[in-house]
């Protein structure tokens, strides 16, 4: 296969304290998980596992919302494919959390005005 019938693609990651984003120019009907593969971005972040990591392009989850997994999607020119990080918490769990916290708050200090 010849160089001009490859496609740029783009693979990322980040930490809090470090990001790497690989560009590639792979065959027409790589997926998003090979390009991945092909990537070796697990040599600038030993830790990461791609077996359970989430995986998505320009923000939109892969495997949810009508696309395919990223064993299955196949990129176009220009993707980004983005490599999601393990949530810390629950962010409804989270909102939930700081609307008790918030609402205590109000309870204190409205049963100190009464008195």
């Amino acid at each position: 296969m010849a160089d001009f019938d490859l496609i740029p693609v783009e693979v990322a990651y980040a930490l809090p304290h470090k990001q790497k984003i690989v560009a590639l120019l792979v065959e027409p009907g790589t997926t998003a998980l090979a390009a991945v593969q092909r990537s070796k971005i697990t040599e600038h972040f030993p830790g990461l596992d791609l077996a359970t990591s989430r995986m998505g392009i320009f923000g939109q989850s892969l495997g949810t919302k009508g696309l395919d997994s990223a064993d299955k999607h196949i990129l176009h020119a220009g993707d980004r494919v983005e490599i999601y990080r393990p949530l810390a918490s629950d962010p409804k769990d989270a909102r939930r959390k700081r609307a008790e916290k918030a609402e205590s708050g109000k309870t204190e200090t409205d049963s100190s005005a009464i008195d």
